[in-house]
């Protein structure tokens, strides 16, 4: 039988050596991010779990690292054609598929493990979009298990500050990151996976509504669209930005978005504080909601680049800026024979992707759609997975998922 070729090579090594420089001056000039060595490493390998602020924590956990650390990332990385191949040939992440138990990326992981890589992930699956580190996936334990590495927890600050996951351009100010915590396999050897679990989740737990540092910008407001689809005063509404102001398309209202990551009500007291106060809001609002007046009028329509996915390799623009009709039961999207008609139903699951993209598995098919700077995917994910509930019968909807 032929031997397995090795997923880590002397190249990865080289990679990021060389790179280092470079994320280092980035790191520092756009991020102004106080990076912490990580002193513990010596020459063991390692499972790093990190909170999710920006685009570029993963190279913030390179920096805390002298090793090469192979990232678990969505299939969205590996579909962009020659750069992908040429990303996976230099530093070889580990491709995750997320609408599915990807088994195969679990084996990769303890694959690496067994080689003496140190494998880092995002165990949210997602960005915040709110400041507070957003739902962990508890299968993380079992995988922490099965790899029986120490476990180093990266904890990410201020990253919400300096580049909000909606916002279009960053602001001034200061983060900082590095590893706060570990937990050794003897530790964690003799624990069940719920207390495993609630370990990983208070160690990784970050609200920056706790944090009052400024995080001064021209622009501060800009992108909030892409978070907020919900007025407390006229209900599903739309909203436009300029400079730090926040505005309801629908009824008016206006909000500025201060240095100290507040809300401030231009008409009248504010009833949120801050965006995670909002966020809040509008899933309990959602997880509430009678989609029954929406089964022929949609709640939303929007238009976006409809492409196809083709997993691993490219993506195929099927539709430039397709309708997009937001139902109850369905999406609707494009027109004339480009016409789709995606039932709920044969929907696995839906992804937000990057700052105003979103993923839509539907049957064995990947479905994009990437908007203007102002798209807000986030209400599809919380509607599809509220009208997924409903359909299963569920009742208790404090509890429901939302997607993220």
């Amino acid at each position: 039988m032929k031997k397995r070729e090795a997923w880590i090579k002397p190249r990865h090594k080289i990679a990021t050596a060389l790179l280092r420089p470079i994320i280092t001056l980035i790191a520092s000039v756009k991020y102004h991010a106080k990076i912490d060595r990580f002193v513990q490493e010596g020459d063991r390998n390692w499972l790093v779990l990190s909170n999710h602020q920006t685009d570029f924590d993963q190279f913030f956990i390179s920096l805390a690292f002298r090793q090469p650390v192979y990232y678990v990332a969505l299939e969205d990385l590996f579909s962009n054609g020659f750069l992908s191949k040429v990303i996976s040939w230099l530093v070889a992440p580990i491709p995750f598929m997320k609408a599915s138990k990807d088994l195969k990326a679990v084996m990769t992981c303890i694959r690496l493990a067994k080689e003496g890589g140190t494998v880092g992930m995002f165990p949210e699956g997602n960005r915040t979009y709110s400041g507070r580190t957003c739902y962990i996936n508890p299968s993380v334990t079992s995988l922490a298990k099965k790899m029986g590495l120490p476990i180093a927890i990266f904890r990410i600050e201020g990253g919400y500050g300096i580049k909000p996951r909606w916002a279009i351009k960053g602001r001034n100010g200061h983060m900082k990151a590095g590893v706060r915590r570990v937990i050794e396999p003897e530790e964690y050897k003799n624990m069940s996976k719920d207390e495993l679990y609630e370990l990983i989740c208070r160690e990784l737990w970050v609200d920056e509504t706790k944090d009052d540092s400024l995080f001064p910008a021209k622009a501060a407001a800009e992108g909030l669209e892409r978070v907020l689809y919900l007025c407390p005063d006229c209900g599903l509404s739309e909203f436009q930005t300029k400079g730090d102001i926040l505005q309801c398309k629908h009824c008016g209202r206006q909000y500025r978005y201060l240095p100290n990551k507040q809300l401030q009500s231009l008409d009248g007291e504010s009833p949120f504080r801050y965006i995670a106060d909002w966020y809040d809001y509008q899933e309990s609002y959602i997880r509430s909601l009678d989609l029954s007046p929406y089964t022929n009028t949609p709640m939303y329509c929007d238009t976006a680049d409809l492409s196809e996915v083709i997993v691993y390799d490219r993506k195929h623009l099927i539709h430039k800026s397709a309708p997009i009709r937001l139902l109850a039961d369905r999406l609707e999207i494009g027109d004339g024979q480009k016409r789709l008609l995606l039932s709920y139903d044969d929907i696995k699951a839906m992804a937000c992707i990057a700052d105003h993209k979103l993923n839509i598995f539907y049957r064995d098919c990947i479905y994009q759609l990437k908007g203007d700077t102002g798209f807000n995917a986030l209400k599809y994910c919380h509607i599809y997975y509220h009208a997924k509930f409903i359909k299963e019968g569920h009742t208790d909807g404090e509890f429901q998922f939302l997607g993220l």
